[in-house]
Order: structure tokens, then C-alpha cells, then sequence
């Protein structure tokens, strides 16, 4: 919204609900997964909590860019566009496309470090 120059409106709210939906949604699949790779890791397929967790994290790269990709292609019309509506639309983008691409770099590297730490804490493993 800084970048872009906009004021916080109802419009860009719509953005930012839109946006914490999306990242939520992301961000809990990551941590099915990562779980899932906790349990199998607990089972002894993996050598080590950070074998389990790169292979829980990368499990979700693709799935997460298409879904970044395929949104932020939808919203370039509206981002990108020089029709009057877009004026009062672009404001709802703009908080997205930004938004997700910090939700990329969260949900892909952030969650999986902070998952490693916490479970190496709470289990006294490494």
C-alpha cells in the first residue's frame, strides 16, 4: 500500500481480507504437511527433524507459487489496467500482490524454521 501510494479505504480492506484468507489457507497446509513429516520422522523414515521438515516444506513449493502465480495473474488486469474502474479496483489488488508475496516467503521458509525450532524444543532433538 505504501509503494503504491494508497490510504488505507474499505476497498483496500476487501484486499486485506482476501489476502489473510489466502495466507491462512497456505500456511495451514504447510504445517498438515510438516506434521505429517513430523509423524514419519517420529517413525524412523527420516534421520533427522531437518530432513523431515525440508521434505514436509518442500512437498508445498509447487503448490504454493501456482497458487501465488495463478492469483497474481488473475489480479494483473486490475493492477495493470488503465480503465477508469480500475482506479477504485486497484486498491484492492495492490494489498494482495504485495501481501502475497510475503506470504510466499513466510509459508515456505519462515513456518518451516519456526516448526523446527519449536519441535527440537519441545522434543530435545536435532
Amino acid at each position: 500500500m505504501y509503494l503504491s501510494g494508497y490510504n488505507r479505504s474499505v476497498a483496500s480492506d476487501v484486499g486485506f481480507i482476501a489476502l489473510i484468507g489466502l495466507a491462512a489457507e497456505t500456511g495451514v497446509i504447510m504445517l498438515v504437511y510438516l506434521d505429517e513429516a513430523f509423524k514419519r520422522y517420529r517413525a524412523g523414515k527420516f534421520s533427522s527433524l531437518r530432513d523431515a521438515v525440508m521434505h514436509g516444506a518442500v512437498m508445498r513449493v509447487r503448490p504454493k507459487m501456482m497458487t501465488v502465480m495463478t492469483t497474481m495473474l488473475g489480479l494483473s488486469p486490475i493492477f495493470f489496467g488503465t480503465e477508469p474502474g480500475n482506479t477504485a479496483m486497484r486498491r484492492i489488488a495492490s494489498p494482495m500482490v504485495g501481501g502475497l508475496i510475503t506470504s510466499t516467503i513466510v509459508t515456505l521458509i519462515l513456518i518451516p524454521v519456526i516448526y523446527e525450532w519449536w519441535y527440537e524444543r519441545q522434543t530435545g532433538t536435532n
